[in-house]
């Protein structure tokens, strides 16, 4: 018998706004997915493709978020690790081994490993990094239209110059991070 192996990774540490999130995702070898690779590397529209059919054709995903305000609270790295035991705890299939993109373990209870740059190496990474991406970045869209005027659906939340000058202009909402330095330059 094989091991049923979950890839996680995480998108949105370097952001200044929204939610840390986290997928993992256990993919079918039935249903092998072509052209997965670090989700950075693919296009909106590619990207968009490769997720929709990930959540069709893998044997279980899920996502794992941590909001701003608990991001405040353990840090950017912890709150991370949080969102990937979040996505790692939605399973519905049984795993038993675990391969993580970057260098971190998260609290779960299965034996894995931590692969730098995973996200372009390990198919099950890759998958995990590209749901994120597509689910996070439609996550942003939603807050643009309930925060108007901070462009959010163009930076995704980043800390561009134009968003630091938003932040300047209209003050920080309750979806900053505000333990972030350039949030921090704007309540100080």
């Amino acid at each position: 018998m094989s091991r049923v192996i979950v890839g996680l990774d995480e998108v949105g540490r370097g952001c200044i706004a929204g939610p840390v999130v986290a997928a993992a995702v256990i993919l079918d070898s039935n249903k092998p997915i072509e052209g997965l690779m670090d989700s950075k590397k693919l296009s909106k529209k590619k990207r968009d493709e490769l997720s929709a059919r990930i959540m069709a054709d893998a044997k279980d995903w899920s996502i794992g978020r941590a909001e701003a305000m608990e991001i405040d609270e353990l840090n950017i790295l912890q709150a991370s690790l949080l969102a990937m035991k979040r996505a790692y705890e939605g399973l519905s299939v049984p795993c038993d081994f675990a391969q993580i993109d970057g260098t971190f373990y998260p609290e779960i209870h299965i034996q894995g490993e931590c692969i730098k740059g995973g996200d372009n190496l390990i198919a099950e990474i890759s998958a995990a990094s590209i749901i994120a991406k597509v689910y996070r970045d439609n996550h942003m869209a939603i807050l643009d239209v309930l925060n108007p005027g901070y462009d959010l659906a163009k930076h995704m939340g980043y800390p561009t110059p134009a968003h630091k000058q938003r932040i300047s202009l209209k003050g920080v909402t309750g979806i900053y991070r505000r333990s972030f330095a350039p949030v921090k330059a704007v309540l100080a």
